[in-house]
């Protein structure tokens, strides 16, 4: 068996994950890190550990049973660590995976890029609307 290069080791991992074939599996991914819940989830624990509650309260609108949701898949993914203490009542961290960490960086420039352009996505909303 004729052993690769690292060149055509990495051809080979491209080709692989194309995202632009229709059953390539960083489809699933892509769709799921690009929810705004993940968006805010990762966000809100880049400065480390936060409870289920302090979650809740910095992330408006999200229910409990979307948090739940959101906080199981992403521990899933290995994006996001749950650490849990024995106390009365149990206490449970969540915290960033390496893997996580690894994903805040693009995400934050996301969430920073709608804030700044949110008014001019508005005016060009608005511009398309009056056109009819």
């Amino acid at each position: 068996m004729a052993t690769k290069t690292a060149a055509q080791q990495r051809q080979l991992a491209k080709a692989e994950f194309d995202a632009y074939l229709a059953q390539c599996p960083s489809r699933r991914l892509l769709d799921r890190v690009s929810d705004k819940w993940v968006t805010l989830i990762i966000c809100a624990l880049r400065d480390g550990e936060l409870r289920f509650s302090e979650l809740a309260r910095q992330i408006a609108g999200v229910s409990q049973k979307m948090l739940t949701q959101t906080l199981r898949t992403l521990e899933r993914d290995g994006l996001v660590a749950r650490r849990v203490t024995a106390s009365v009542p149990v206490r449970v961290d969540y915290s960033l995976t390496p893997l996580g960490s690894s994903l805040l960086g693009p995400i934050e420039l996301m969430k920073d890029w709608a804030e700044q352009h949110m008014p001019d996505v508005d005016a060009a909303r608005a511009e398309y609307d009056a056109r009819g």
